[in-house]
């Protein structure tokens, strides 16, 4: 996958089909599979992430542009407008107007990833979780978490995928104030980051390293 920063807030990137079915998605149901693109997409964020450091945050808006031989894909990430009502693109308007749209893969990202921002009153609100999984590039970093206070009462499963780790964590509700959880989550992201990609299909195609109670384990074998 090719990957270009615009600016701070604006990456492109081109994925050739080949790329897309040694990924183990087909060609066709990217098209008309909305769980297997929006997989599809998340995996090649993640990829962004790492190369670039391009963390996604908010609502992001998306131009996908289908060539002949892969997927030229565009994402920008909105803003909120200085008076803090609604969210704006940080891209000049001729240049989106330059830019060619395939409608119907963008379709298919649409509804789950854009605001609508042509509609000053609609605001992407983000779904409260109490799941969340993480992202590791190096084993190390899951061994220094884990020695880390106050991670125990977590749900955690640990998996290996494509040279990355990733940590499942789980927040019991009865166990965990608000306040907790974003606490604890500001310790997880200092080593990781987190992922878009489903549990689903990390436990799909990955490896299981650890079933359960991840960091004491860790603990036990790496003091």
């Amino acid at each position: 996958m090719e990957i270009e920063r615009i600016n701070e807030n604006t990456v492109k990137f081109y994925i050739s089909y080949g790329d897309i079915e040694e990924r183990g998605f087909d060609r066709e149901e990217i098209w008309y599979n909305r769980e297997r693109s929006e997989e599809l997409f998340w995996e090649m964020m993640d990829e962004v992430h790492d190369e670039e450091e391009f963390a996604v945050e908010g609502p992001l808006w998306i131009q996908v542009q289908a060539l002949d031989k892969g997927l030229e894909v565009l994402v920008t990430k909105a803003q909120l407008s200085k008076d803090g009502q609604k969210f704006e693109l940080p891209i000049p308007n001729d240049k989106i107007k330059d830019l060619a749209v395939d409608d119907n893969i963008e379709d298919l990202l649409d509804q789950h990833f854009n605001p609508n921002l042509a509609d000053e009153d609609d605001i992407l609100l983000e779904e409260e979780t109490l799941e969340f999984l993480l992202a590791f590039k190096d084993f190390e970093d899951v061994i220094s978490l884990s020695h880390r206070p106050g991670l125990d009462d977590l749900v955690t499963m640990l998996y290996h995928l494509d040279g990355k780790y990733y940590l499942y964590t789980e927040f019991p509700e009865e166990l965990f104030e608000e306040e907790e959880i974003d606490d604890i989550l500001s310790i997880l992201l200092e080593y990781g980051h987190e992922t878009q990609l489903t549990i689903h299909r990390i436990q799909e195609y990955g490896k299981e390293i650890i079933p359960e109670n991840v960091f004491s384990v860790l603990r036990k074998h790496f003091n």
